[in-house]
């Protein structure tokens, strides 16, 4: 008997959820829980991606109407996937951005299994998206047990739209994430689809006491890490970072600086150094390095200007303060290796500040991030430690 288009559909749907979880499970390193297997099945990832989704390095345009076989292998692939640009603005030519996406099915499944969710549970999420986390949580949970918050309208609609449309029962609530949602507290679980450089105070508020918030982090140095704290039923809250993930900041925490747009003027006469430390050895490839020199200078971000037009310049690793008051510039030339120029302005001295804090990371046995620590205390003061609470990170700048 020959299949209809419906039935085919649904047979290549399933022979890629399989797919999909034999890459999930690789990637784990094991086997999820197979309650969670059984989520997958039963909330496919399609489902909740919009007709439209951007993919690549470039987010170049797919859509499910132009090419439905090429659209259906990004919504089962182990790979996040663009679901907004430009906070669902059209964009202008060459100034197309991410705004909200679909993370990687590994990643999902990751911090699920982190959060570790029990029976009764109940749950907050911040950042619904497209909604497909909220559908897992309440297949795994059952109805009435998990509440969503997202604050871009047109998308908690569309998620709303499509949780319904699976029959599933979740509480979605369109707002700001930040605070939390009062009304069905207390959370046995809050888990943030959106990283954060600061826990906003409310999640912790929010959680019964031994309750977890997990969240991803961020800070204006490096996107990187996993942060799963423990509340202490007293306003504070503490735990461990792990090695993974790299969000989307949650939108009352953004930062749009520019350099020459809001850093350097023309008026600046920047003071000239050397350091023989490597500016790629602190804003490369290794990502132990950066995550550290993040935990010590949570206030300075960096960005690389390749091919600069300055002469004999082929990279430069700007540095400046969040608040825009200091700046610095470390030139290569593409040839030198234990010697390069460094450029600094403003009342603080950053290049200096980043030696001590590669340094100190360096003298500690270049610890990986799933060594340290974060305590929020009932204050909000936020303190990193390595290994254990007592054993504080240098905190710079």
């Amino acid at each position: 008997m020959e299949l209809n288009a419906a039935d085919e559909h649904a047979a290549v749907v399933s022979v890629l959820c399989e797919e999909l979880l034999g890459s999930v499970n690789g990637s784990l390193g094991a086997p999820m829980t197979p309650a969670w297997e059984a989520a997958c099945r039963g909330v496919p990832r399609h489902a909740f991606l919009p007709g439209t989704v951007w993919v690549g390095d470039e987010l170049e345009e797919c859509t499910r109407k132009a090419d439905p076989a090429e659209w259906l292998r990004h919504a089962y692939a182990d790979t996040a996937v663009v679901t907004q640009v430009n906070d669902g603005d059209t964009p202008a030519p060459g100034e197309r951005w991410a705004s909200c996406s679909a993370s990687a099915p590994s990643i999902v499944f990751r911090m699920l299994e982190l959060l570790d969710v029990r029976a009764g549970h109940r749950v907050l999420e911040i950042g619904t998206g497209t909604g497909w986390n909220a559908g897992l949580l309440a297949h795994r949970l059952g109805p009435g047990r998990v509440t969503t918050i997202e604050v871009d309208p047109a998308l908690a609609a569309d998620a709303v739209d499509r949780l319904d449309g699976m029959g599933l029962d979740v509480r979605a609530v369109q707002g700001d994430g930040a605070r939390g949602h009062e009304a069905e507290e207390p959370y046995d679980r809050i888990i943030a689809t959106c990283s954060v450089r600061t826990v906003p105070p409310a999640w912790i508020a929010q959680t019964r006491p031994g309750g977890v918030v997990l969240v991803p982090w961020e800070s204006p140095w490096f996107c990187y890490g996993l942060l799963r704290l423990t509340a202490d039923g007293n306003g504070g809250a503490s735990g461990f970072f792990s090695p993974h993930s790299a969000f989307m900041l949650l939108r009352g925490q953004r930062t749009d600086l520019r350099i020459y747009r809001d850093v350097v003027r023309d008026s600046h006469v920047p003071e000239e150094s050397t350091t023989r430390l490597c500016p790629w050895a602190v804003s490369g490839e290794d990502w132990a390095a950066q995550f550290a020199i993040g935990l010590q200078l949570p206030h300075v971000w960096r960005a690389w200007h390749e091919e600069p037009d300055v002469e004999g310049v082929t990279s430069r690793l700007w540095l400046a303060t969040t608040d825009a008051a200091s700046w610095a510039a470390v030139d290569t030339d593409g040839r030198t290796t234990d010697r390069f120029t460094v450029w600094e302005h403003g009342p603080r001295r950053l290049w200096e500040a980043v030696e001590a804090a590669y340094g100190w990371w360096h003298a500690s046995g270049r610890p990986g991030p799933e060594r340290f620590g974060l305590t929020v205390t009932p204050g909000g003061a936020h303190v990193p430690w390595l290994d254990t609470p007592d054993s504080r990170v240098p905190v710079l700048l």
